[in-house]
């Protein structure tokens, strides 16, 4: 048996709860880990200075647009690749395995050139004040140039989920952040590089994950990544765009919406920018936990909606979404208890930042419980081929709700409005996903009772 009918056997006839939490657990310590590059340089940047951690705030919505467009290329073709792998289609698994690839590195690195050619109009675009301005420039210029890396590696992650092997993706990304962790304090303090210093760690962490990952691929039953495969063409793009429009949708408006944040917040001061920046990357790497075991669930429903295996699909939704549904409620309950403590790991000697930093976090506990069903069901929805509901769900908590709740709110309610403008956007969102997911989830019931 070959490692690729190997593979096929185990995805399409290991009990589903099993098989997700195995792939989930690699899936969720990649995540942890990729979320441990913002945790770690917001810990250590807020030692310099409130200006120094807004800075984090206004780059992390480029940060955020690099993403998006990883994923787009990513998710897009990983989505493809394990349904073709669940079909038996190797060979064109393999092609838009490159696509997706060469695609992402060559959009980055565009984007970094245009990055340096305009970093001050882009900086003030994005929320920076003229105080914020010094540390923002310093920061963006490593992660600029980083940029082929930081895409490329995200794009590499998720085609190798999504063909089950999401433990070789944890090597990656785990030597990356040990090597960020430990780059940090030396750039920061050793050489009095500053903020700056943390978008250098960064860029050269990344750097390596993206040589170990490249190296990696093939392996185990894996895709190759080849030149020779790279062939792009209108078909493999609408498939791309047909796997990855919901994760575009979903980093972008992300974007979109903190920039509006940095925006709106800097009505009320530097700090105000320092607080949601604090909260964003808290919030972010506790909802990596819930993204990486919704990522255990997606290869699974690739490949066994692309073998026909409905019923393992359904049973795979059920238990991904009670899993993060439970984690999703005690993580609201630790927020709401231990709020001051979590902020003041990160700016404890700015007390504005710290009180408004608590004040952000407790709210947006009052609506998280329900934010690992919602990634579920997107996932979900995307994994299937239902493109435009995926993408509707997705853009809706951070783009349909969470931008007109902020501008609304800030006219009506002031800064009490701005900080209450996520848990609206949650609550609206939830409102909105239930009917989508019913209606395609309901379908394979009935697509299975058909084969029968």
């Amino acid at each position: 048996m070959t490692p690729q009918e190997a593979k096929f056997q185990r995805m399409t006839t290991e009990p589903v709860s099993r098989l997700v939490t195995s792939l989930a657990i690699p899936s969720m310590g990649s995540m942890m880990v990729s979320a441990l590059y913002n945790i770690v340089d917001t810990f250590f940047v807020s030692q310099t200075g409130t200006q120094a951690t807004a800075a984090l705030g206004v780059v992390f919505t480029y940060m955020v647009l690099i993403q998006a467009f990883s994923f787009f290329f990513g998710q897009g073709s990983g989505n493809y690749i394990s349904r073709a792998l669940g079909a038996r289609r190797t060979e064109q698994a393999a092609q838009i395995a490159a696509t997706g690839f060469f695609s992402a590195m060559f959009f980055s690195a565009s984007l970094g050139a245009i990055g340096f050619l305009f970093m001050k109009p882009i900086l003030s675009a994005l929320g920076s004040t003229p105080t914020i301005m010094p540390y923002a420039c310093s920061y963006f210029q490593w992660l600029l140039l980083g940029s082929p890396f930081i895409s490329c590696t995200f794009v590499l992650n998720n085609q190798m989920r999504f063909q089950g092997n999401a433990a070789m993706a944890l090597t990656g990304t785990m030597t990356g952040a040990v090597i960020n962790m430990g780059l940090d304090p030396i750039l920061i303090f050793g050489f009095k590089m500053g903020v700056a210093g943390a978008g250098l760690a960064t860029a050269i962490s990344q750097a390596i994950s993206f040589c170990i990952m490249l190296s990696m691929c093939g392996k185990k039953g894996g895709l190759a990544i080849r030149w020779s495969n790279f062939h792009p063409t209108l078909l493999q793009y609408r498939e791309i765009a047909r796997g990855g429009l919901p994760s575009l949708g979903r980093q972008g408006t992300m974007g979109l919406s903190a920039l509006v944040l940095n925006n709106v917040a800097g009505f009320y001061g530097d700090a105000a920018i320092a607080a949601f920046s604090v909260v964003h990357r808290i919030v972010m790497f506790v909802q990596s936990l819930l993204i990486g075991f919704g990522q255990g669930f997606q290869p699974v429903c690739g490949f066994n909606y692309g073998a026909k295996l409905y019923g393992r699909v359904r049973a795979a939704f059920k238990f991904c979404a009670t899993t993060t549904t439970l984690y999703s409620i005690l993580l609201v309950v630790l927020g709401l208890i231990f709020a001051p403590t979590i902020v003041g790991l990160f700016q404890s000697d700015d007390t504005r930042v710290l009180t408004l930093g608590t004040r952000i976090l407790r709210l947006q506990c009052l609506t998280y419980a329900v934010t690992g069903f919602v990634i579920t069901s997107n996932m979900f929805l995307q994994n299937i081929g239902a493109t435009w509901s995926a993408l509707i769900t997705g853009i809706s908590k951070q783009g349909l709700f969470l931008i007109p709740a902020l501008l609304l709110l800030h006219i009506t309610l002031g800064l009490d409005g701005v900080l209450a403008a996520q848990p609206v956007s949650d609550l609206c969102s939830i409102i909105l996903s239930i009917p989508l997911w019913w209606k395609h989830y309901r379908r394979m019931d009935y697509l299975e009772k058909q084969k029968r």
